[in-house]
């Protein structure tokens, strides 16, 4: 075997691991001290913050930091996201690809469509709870807006902390079901099989960057 084609690809360099890893650990916390906000039976959740005053407080500032860092991770990845014609061909295939018979779905390139979609559900989250937070942010910004609009944000703030934590329950999931992704983004490298099999299109890429 040649020698270069033993040696592991870069997917991603240092600065894009610290920023996911920065942007996953606030969402921990963020998640942690909204559920304990949300309901009374979750409440026992304030004691990892100090109590419940502390709790209220670091929310906020928590999840305007999460999304501080998730803007520049987005924008590091936003390029890639964008889907193309071999994206609805493999979303056509997609039970095929959950089945683990990947040899007749189209190829796709760094990310497959099935990514892509969960990036763009992730960058709606995080915005509409940006925006909604702040309307429900009572120190400092709710007494700029009506009690009907920050009711309507309240509601809203839960329905898209629910669905960002249902995607990152996916995204969990999906890193561990295709082994080698994880790897991905701990050590910033994966093997050339590992792309050749499930990002053929960017394991050519990287091949010609090569030459």
């Amino acid at each position: 075997m040649n020698k270069d084609m033993k040696q592991d690809l870069q997917r991603y360099n240092a600065n894009e691991r610290s920023n996911h890893w920065g942007v996953a650990l606030l969402f921990i916390l963020s998640a942690l001290s909204g559920l304990a906000l949300f309901h009374p039976a979750l409440f026992w959740l304030s004691n990892l913050f100090g109590g419940g005053p502390w709790t209220r407080i670091l929310h906020p500032f928590l999840g305007v930091l999460m999304s501080i860092l998730f803007v520049l991770m987005a924008l590091r990845f936003a390029g890639r996201n964008r889907m193309k014609a071999h994206d609805r061909q493999w979303l056509a295939q997609w039970r095929k690809v959950i089945t683990n018979n990947e040899e007749d779905v189209p190829p796709v390139g760094k990310y497959n469509a099935g990514q892509k979609l969960l990036f763009w559900v992730l960058v709606l989250s995080m915005l509409m709870l940006l925006l909604s937070g702040i309307v429900i942010w009572r120190e400092y910004f709710s007494g700029f807006f009506a009690i009907g609009l920050i009711r309507l944000a309240s509601v809203l703030h839960a329905f898209f902390a629910f669905v960002l934590i249902s995607s990152i329950v996916v995204h969990i999931y999906a890193a561990i079901w295709v082994k080698g992704s994880i790897g991905a983004m701990t050590s910033g490298k994966v093997s050339r099989a590992w792309a050749r099999k499930h990002h053929k299109l960017w394991y050519d890429e990287m091949r010609k960057k090569e030459r």
